[in-house]
C-alpha cells in the first residue's frame, strides 16, 4: 500500500517560487530571470510550471503559476508532483499557504502502480513547507492514500476475504483488535440482511468488527458499505453500469483511510469500525425480489430491488452500532447514483439530523478544503418507504428523491445514537486532477478527520 512522507530538510534541494500573474509585473522572484520569464510565454496561470536554468543550462529552479490564488484551488500544488523533474524541491515562498501546498503536493503525488510491469522510476520529493505540522499532514495524506488504494484494487484481489485481512493489517499497525462474524454464523448472531446479501459469492459474507482506544473514552463508530463487487443481484445491472462496481466498496476505504488518520494521531476517543464485507453475486441462493428480510433491529423489509443491496448490509452493522449509544455514528457508503445527478460526483452530500454537527462538518470541510455539501432528511418522504406487507421496502417506486428516501432507510435503525451522519459517496475521480489521479478517492474523511480533531484532540 501506498504511503506519503516528506523530504528531510537537510537534503539539498532546488526551490520552487509561487508566481501569480500580477507578480509578471510587478515582483518577480528572480528579476534577472525576467527575460525568460517573457520569452518562454510563462502566464503563471494555475499550475503552470516553468523551470530555470542555470549558468552551466542545468536546472536551479522552477516558477509556479498560482493563478488567482491558492484561495480559489487550494491543492492546486498537487501539479507540481506530476510535473517537476524527478528530485529533491521546497517552496521558497509559501507564506501563509503553506498547509495547501503540503496537502496538494502530497495528495498529488499518488501513484497507482500494482499492476504496472514498467514503474515510473524516481520520484519528485517536497521538503515540508515551513509552519506544515508534518506528521498530521503526512498521516492525512498516508490515509487516503489507503483508501485509494483499497478502491482501486480490482476484486479479484480485493474480495471479501482481501478486505478482511487489509482490516487486520491496518489493526496491527495501530494496536487495534478486530473481531470477526463470517457465513452463517451471521444467522446465528442475528446479522441477516448481511448474510442474505452475501450468500452468492464463493467468498463468505462477514461483519468485520475493529476497536481502537480506551474504554471510557467518548464513543465514535465508523460503518463502511463493503460491497466488494455489486453485480446487482438477480436485477443484474447491465455491463456498462458494472465496469466501475469494484468501487462499490469505496464507504468501507474512506472509512479504514480514517480511521487510520484518527489512530496515529492518537485522538482521545474510543474507536469503533464496523465494515459489512459481501459480494452481491448471482446464483441458486442469491435472495430474491420480493423477499422479505428481517433486520437486526427487527424491522422487516420487503425487496423492491437486489440492486439496492449496500443499505441492507448498512441497516444490519448500523444497528450493532447503535445498541452501544455512541457519541457519534458515521456511515459511509457508495449507495445512490441520484446523489451523483444531485450534486455530481466532486462533492461529498451528507445527511444529518443535528444542525451543530452539520455546521462543524461544512466549518471542517472548509479548513480541509474537503468539500461537502448538506442534503434534507425530508420526513415526508417517509411514506415513500412503505410496503404493502413489510415494515419497509428497500427500493421505493417512482425513482424521485433516491439519495434522501436511502438515507431515510438508514435512518430507521440508528434510534440511541448521540449524533449520526451519513454520507453518500462516489469514491471515485472521473479524469485527472492536480492533486488526484483518475480513479479511487478518498472523499469527505480530510473534512471528518479535522471535525473529530477539534472535538476529541489532546
Amino acid at each position: 500500500m501506498n504511503s506519503f512522507s516528506f523530504q528531510d530538510g537537510s537534503a539539498p534541494s532546488l526551490p520552487v517560487y509561487l508566481v501569480s500573474p500580477r507578480d509578471l509585473e510587478t515582483a518577480l522572484p528572480l528579476p534577472e530571470m525576467a527575460e525568460w520569464v517573457k520569452g518562454s510565454g510563462f502566464s503563471a496561470a494555475s499550475g503552470e510550471i516553468l523551470l530555470v536554468p542555470g549558468k552551466d543550462r542545468t536546472i536551479v529552479g522552477a516558477f509556479f503559476g498560482t493563478g488567482n490564488g491558492l484561495e480559489e484551488d487550494p491543492l492546486i500544488a498537487g501539479a507540481l508532483a506530476g510535473g517537476l523533474p524527478n528530485g529533491v524541491w521546497r517552496i521558497a515562498n509559501s507564506g501563509r499557504f503553506g498547509e495547501q501546498i503540503g496537502l496538494g503536493f502530497g495528495l498529488g503525488s499518488y501513484r497507482f502502480e500494482a499492476y504496472r510491469r514498467k514503474k515510473k522510476e524516481g520520484a519528485v520529493k517536497l521538503v515540508c513547507p515551513e509552519g506544515v505540522d508534518r506528521d498530521r499532514a503526512e498521516s492525512i495524506v498516508s490515509g487516503c492514500f489507503l483508501a485509494r488504494d483499497l478502491v482501486n484494487t480490482p476484486v479479484n484481489d480485493m474480495g471479501p476475504d482481501d478486505l478482511e485481512k487489509a482490516v487486520r493489517d491496518l489493526a496491527l499497525d495501530c494496536s487495534a483488535s478486530v473481531e470477526v462474524i463470517s457465513g452463517d454464523a451471521l444467522l446465528e448472531s442475528n446479522f441477516p440482511m448481511i448474510h442474505a446479501v452475501g450468500r452468492a459469492s464463493a467468498q463468505a459474507p462477514r461483519l468485520i468488527d475493529m476497536t481502537w482506544g480506551k474504554p471510557d473514552a467518548p464513543k465514535v463508530t465508523l460503518v463502511g458499505k463493503g460491497v466488494c463487487f455489486d453485480t446487482g443481484g438477480l436485477d443484474i445491472k447491465p455491463p456498462s453500469s458494472m465496469l466501475l462496481m469494484k468501487k462499490d466498496m469505496g464507504g468501507a476505504a474512506n472509512v479504514l483511510g480514517l480511521a487510520r488518520m484518527i489512530m496515529k494521531a492518537g485522538l482521545d476517543l474510543r474507536l469503533r469500525v464496523l465494515v459489512p464485507a459481501v459480494e452481491n453475486s448471482i446464483a441458486g441462493n442469491a435472495f430474491r425480489p420480493g423477499d422479505i428480510l428481517t433486520s437486526r433491529a427487527g424491522l422487516t423489509v420487503e425487496i423492491g430491488n437486489t440492486d439496492a443491496e449496500g443499505r441492507l448490509v448498512l441497516a444490519d452493522a448500523m444497528a450493532l452500532a447503535d445498541e452501544e449509544e455512541p457519541e457519534i455514528m458515521i456511515d459511509m457508503a457508495t449507495l445512490t447514483g441520484a446523489a451523483r445527478v444531485a450534486v455530481g460526483t466532486d462533492l461529498a452530500p451528507f445527511f444529518c439530523h443535528s444542525d451543530s454537527l452539520a455546521s462543524a462538518l461544512l466549518e471542517a470541510s472548509d479548513k480541509a478544503f474537503d468539500p461537502l455539501w448538506r442534503m434534507p432528511l425530508f420526513k415526508p418522504y417517509d411514506r415513500l418507504l412503505s410496503s404493502p406487507i413489510a415494515d419497509l421496502n428497500n427500493a421505493p417506486a417512482g425513482g424521485f428523491a433516491g439519495s434522501i428516501t436511502a438515507a431515510l432507510f438508514l435512518n430507521r435503525f440508528v434510534q440511541k445514537a448521540k449524533e449520526w451522519a451519513h454520507f453518500d459517496i462516489y469514491a471515485w475521480n472521473r479524469a485527472d486532477k492536480p492533486h488526484a489521479p483518475a480513479g479511487g478517492e478518498a472523499q469527505a474523511i480530510r473534512a471528518l478527520y479535522t471535525m473529530l480533531e477539534e472535538r476529541y484532540g489532546n
